[in-house]
């Protein structure tokens, strides 16, 4: 007679998978493999995520994870690694979790006693980071800053000492407001805006608040950036 332990059914694993943030050529030959062998793929947007197993071929069973409705999707998910079934979990682009749906799902797994394994890969973070021309060895990412003006001021002013360089997500027409704000609280501190990575139009821009809010002053681009901002530096006397 085959032992007790034998006779459990094993724990599914969650997988917590990069994807390309533009690219497709960005994914990566374990994600690829993962994605192919994951009974189930939970994802942000079913349509967005369709592109990238298109280009794969890769034909799977779509769960739809996303914001606000994780918690509703939380409890189905575990369900399916309970009976046994590996999950990959991906975000519309980059890594799960980095301002993206994931935190809520891979939490509740741990506490499920489900392994979390990381599939890693392309970030907006560490992408724009290592090209941006600012210090790598500190850096400080704040995803997104608050929508309403007068409290990112008031996160701005916290983070006015602080040495690592700085990093934010920002919708692209927010962008001139929080030029402004870093203008007024931070001064004439170096700014990196990183657009459109790793697609056709890539574009790094390089400058002042002041310098870059003229630059932008006539553009209405969609979609989002990626900011860096210079780190506190003592003026030398």
């Amino acid at each position: 007679m085959p032992d007790e332990a034998s006779s459990k059914t094993l724990l599914g694993k969650l997988y917590v998978v990069a994807t390309p943030i533009g690219n497709l050529e960005d994914l990566t030959f374990r994600a690829l493999k993962i994605l192919k062998e994951a009974a189930y793929i939970a994802c942000e947007d079913t349509r967005h995520s369709r592109k990238l197993l298109v280009r794969y071929d890769l034909r799977k069973k779509l769960i739809s994870y996303y914001e606000p409705r994780e918690q509703q999707k939380i409890p189905q998910i575990i369900h399916l690694l309970r009976e046994g079934k590996d999950v990959a979990l991906i975000s519309d682009a980059g890594t799960p979790g980095i301002s993206d749906p994931g935190f809520p799902l891979i939490r509740e797994a741990l506490r499920s006693g489900i392994e979390v394994v990381p599939i890693p890969g392309v970030s907006a973070v560490t992408t724009a980071l290592s090209a941006a021309g600012l210090p790598t060895d500190r850096f400080l990412f704040l995803g997104f800053p608050p929508p309403k003006k007068q409290a990112a001021i008031n996160l701005l002013e916290t983070l006015s000492h602080e040495k690592a360089t700085l990093i934010f997500y920002l919708p692209a027409r927010k962008l001139l407001v929080f030029l402004e704000s870093i203008d007024t609280v931070l001064g004439e501190r170096k700014v990196v805006i990183a657009r459109e990575m790793t697609k056709l139009h890539e574009e790094f821009q390089r400058g002042t608040p002041t310098q870059l809010r003229r630059l932008w002053e006539t553009k209405s681009p969609k979609g989002e950036v990626t900011l860096l901002i210079e780190g506190f530096r003592k003026k030398k006397k």
